[in-house]
């Protein structure tokens, strides 16, 4: 019996079923060929943000975590000082906490903005920090002996050289970039830095401002070599420098034996490198304040005298929420306190140097080394003068000393490196392995 109107596939042909009324084998008519629709341009950034990392939560998980134990410490360095002096116990605390607060938002928003415009705006940057320093040199606000201030007053002011430090990050980072095959050229890889941080270096110290100085010498430093220029000069300029710098600290160390008179007749910064050689010279003047710092220092011992329980901030230690603020970390928290915040720094600073090994171009390589390097640099010479390792030099400690444009301005070079951190690609294991059938000739022989 069979059945009608029945039948079954078969790979290309029809075939019916027997009895079935057609008995011709149907051919299977193949598609029709069409074009791949073309992708709009929301659909090609969506595929090219799945090919990248995104924005490096590590890194501003240790930003976050940094900044908040910072305010914590400015309310309990400086609520003895402003008792004293009649104002609100909270004041500083306050301030601080609103420029952390503000500064998130512009490390959030600067994360946003593509790394293209960052390269565009670099030289732009560049040049008004150069024209703010300039700008201070006449208009700026006069504050303990040193014209650093632009403002209409001194609460509603900022440090044009807080600025500076990015700018000669990323203008060196700009032009490396686009030079590179010259910078081994001494005219391309080593003058027009050298011209550009003379003329830096030149305008801070008329404010004076020596310890911004050294920052930017250092940085600049650092980015040259990272960038490729001749290691050969930047070598003899460390020479040349250290070897002024040790005949200067003799010079003074033989006017010492002049004694005190001899002494006070010497600049600021000549009496700053005595207190470093000896606290004890002047114990009441010029050592006064390294001094205290040593006292608040060792009075921690291991675990501290506990949160808000320093001595030394009761109008013992000068810029106990500013400069010294970690010598108050010391005392309250002890060895063990202070140790795991410079291991926060330390793994904040090692994330950094991995997205800089990381990054998608050469640019943002550069720019994130220069800032992390600024950043290893601060916290390293603040924690050294804290214990007179090197001579006082009035360097903050990042996220920790008080100051509204230095807290925003740090922020912002945050912001900078998650923003590149967002465009760094995301690496694909199996495209990464060689499979063991298909190696080729070159990849044999270098693995023999």
């Amino acid at each position: 019996m069979s059945v009608q109107g029945t039948s079954e596939n078969y790979g290309q042909y029809a075939y019916s079923a027997p009895g079935a009324d057609t008995a011709a084998p149907v051919a299977e008519q193949p598609p029709a060929r069409t074009r791949p629709r073309k992708k709009t341009a929301r659909e090609r950034r969506a595929a090219e943000k799945k090919r990248r990392v995104g924005l490096d939560l590590p890194f501003m998980v240790l930003v976050i975590v940094i900044l908040a134990v910072g305010v914590i410490m400015v309310l309990s360095a400086s609520y003895a000082s402003c008792y004293y002096k009649g104002i609100s116990p909270t004041i500083y605390f306050k301030k601080q906490l609103f420029f952390a607060v503000g500064g998130i938002v512009v490390m959030y928003v600067i994360s946003r903005i593509k790394v293209s415009w960052i390269w565009r705006l670099s030289p732009v940057m560049m040049v008004i920090a150069i024209v703010l320093l300039v700008a201070v040199l006449f208009i700026g606000i006069e504050s303990h002996g040193a014209k650093r201030w632009l403002g209409v007053s001194e609460t509603f002011s900022f440090q044009p050289s807080e600025i500076v430090k990015p700018a000669i990050v990323m203008y060196f980072a700009y032009r490396m970039t686009v030079y590179q095959k010259k910078m081994n050229d001494w005219r391309q890889g080593i003058l027009p830095y050298v011209i550009i941080l003379g003329i830096v270096i030149l305008l801070l110290a008329q404010e004076p401002h020596y310890s911004c100085a050294i920052i930017v010498a250092s940085v600049g430093g650092v980015m040259m070599i990272a960038g490729g220029s001749n290691w050969k000069f930047l070598l003899a300029v460390v020479v040349l420098g250290a070897t002024v710098a040790v005949v200067y600290v003799l010079k003074i160390k033989s006017t010492m034996a002049l004694g005190k008179e001899a002494i006070d007749s010497m600049r600021y910064a000549s009496a700053r490198i005595v207190a470093w050689l000896d606290p004890y010279f002047d114990p009441k003047d010029i050592g006064f304040q390294i001094i205290q710092s040593l006292y608040a220092v060792g009075s921690g011992g291991f675990l501290g005298l506990g949160l808000g329980q320093s001595r030394q901030k009761f109008m013992y230690l000068p810029e106990e929420h500013n400069d010294f603020i970690f010598s108050v970390v010391c005392e309250e928290l002890g060895f063990l306190g202070a140790m795991l915040i410079l291991v926060l720094f330390a793994l904040l600073i090692l994330r950094g140097f991995w997205l800089a090994l990381n990054a998608r171009d050469r640019f943002g390589s550069l720019v994130i080394t220069g800032l992390i390097s600024l950043l290893a640099i601060q916290v390293f010479l603040n924690v050294a003068v804290v214990v007179n390792l090197v001579p006082c030099t009035g360097i903050s400690l990042p996220f920790f000393s008080y100051g509204g444009t230095a807290l925003l301005i740090q922020l912002a070079e945050m912001g900078v490196i998650l923003s590149i951190s967002r465009e760094i690609p995301l690496k694909d294991p199996v495209q990464d392995k060689v499979p063991e059938k298909v190696k080729t000739e070159k990849t044999v022989m270098a693995e023999g």
